[in-house]
């Protein structure tokens, strides 16, 4: 895609500065394991007799879905596998765009249904997907008693004088209405103090899992670029095999064992999403991969010293060291005279 040519998406090398990319990666393909359970449990709700919107059933059936494909491609992070491992990068990203959609929605519902709550028109079914469901569980949207702010105990005096207990009486004090006269809206439910907190916690869990994704992808791009550098052993440059100045050759080309069959033709598509961040040319700094690549391949010298033309070459381009000290030079002339006398 053109967005990826023009934003550079940060490639970390290490999970929180504490562990490998690998490591992260198992970590969060765990967590991830543990999150799409809770579809299993809310499928078993029903079970149960519990009323579920068709907007909650559909969450809990994408939940097994994920939780299946991610039970499947998991365990390739260890082996490193190019292609599982970048279907699973794009699983997460696809994952959280879909989570992303279905917390937008809930948290609208239920803010509409705090808003319903606190506004003076109440009754009837509650707005927004999943609204009846969230009305009907929330504890605090249908109360017995309607506007009721606090209540007084009032204690009133023994009936008898041998009996073992005080009798007291509640007395209900109504309260005002927070301001709202009209229908439930988005706005004044988002303006309670109570869900500004919640607003703040989402975002900070959210700009979490934002970095979670920086990890997949990054390391999937090393397995990529790893496994890119393996089977381009024959060639003398990384970029050699590629029809695009600048970028690296497609792992599941067809021609190439990666690219046969349905994985192949998957594999493509997946490296034509970005692929200017799979494949193509970074600075120096990113580098390091391609220079240890090319290192394995460059070829020695017949005694297998290769130091020794790197020296020669110093010497006649006149940037080797400077020549030793006269006094250096006549004592090593006089001890090689000596051994010279010794042997004969």
């Amino acid at each position: 895609m053109a967005l990826f040519s023009f934003i550079r998406i940060p490639r970390p090398r290490t999970f929180l500065y504490l562990m490998s990319l690998r490591t992260g990666t198992e970590f969060i393909a765990l967590f991830l394991l543990l999150n799409k359970i809770s579809g299993l449990y809310g499928l078993l709700a029903l079970l149960t007799g519990f009323h579920l919107s068709p907007f909650q059933l559909s969450m809990y059936l994408y939940s097994l879905l994920a939780l299946a494909v991610i039970a499947y491609l998991a365990p390739h992070i260890r082996s490193q596998s190019p292609f599982h491992c970048l279907a699973l990068s794009f699983v997460f990203v696809l994952d959280s765009v879909v989570n992303a959609a279905y917390t937008a929605a809930f948290g609208v519902t239920w803010f509409l249904v705090v808003s319903q709550h606190l506004s003076e028109k109440k009754g009837g079914t509650a707005p927004g997907p999943g609204g009846s469901t969230i009305d009907d569980t929330a504890g605090f949207t249908s109360p017995t008693y309607d506007n009721i702010s606090h209540v007084d105990v009032v204690p009133q005096p023994n009936s008898g004088i041998l009996s073992g207990g005080q009798e007291a009486a509640t007395v209900g004090r109504p309260g005002e209405i927070g301001g709202q006269t009209s229908g439930p809206s988005l706005g004044h439910g988002v303006l309670q103090p109570e869900s500004i907190s919640s607003i703040i916690v989402i975002c900070a869990l959210w700009a979490f899992r934002l970095y979670c994704i920086l990890i997949m992808l990054s390391y999937a791009r090393f397995v990529l670029r790893q496994h890119i550098t393996a089977v381009s052993r024959a060639n003398t440059a990384l970029h050699t095999g590629s029809k695009s100045q600048g970028m690296a050759e497609d792992p599941f080309s067809p021609h190439l064992a990666e690219g046969k069959g349905w994985k192949g033709k998957l594999g493509r598509i997946m490296v034509r999403v970005g692929k200017t961040y799979w494949l193509g040319g970074d600075d120096l700094d990113d580098d390091t991969w391609m220079a240890i690549g090319e290192a394995r391949f460059r070829r020695k010298d017949a005694d297998g010293t290769p130091g020794v033309i790197e020296r020669e070459r110093r010497r006649r381009s006149g940037t080797g060291p400077p020549p030793p000290m006269p006094q250096l030079q006549a004592a090593q002339g006089q001890h090689l005279r000596v051994q010279e006398a010794e042997g004969r």
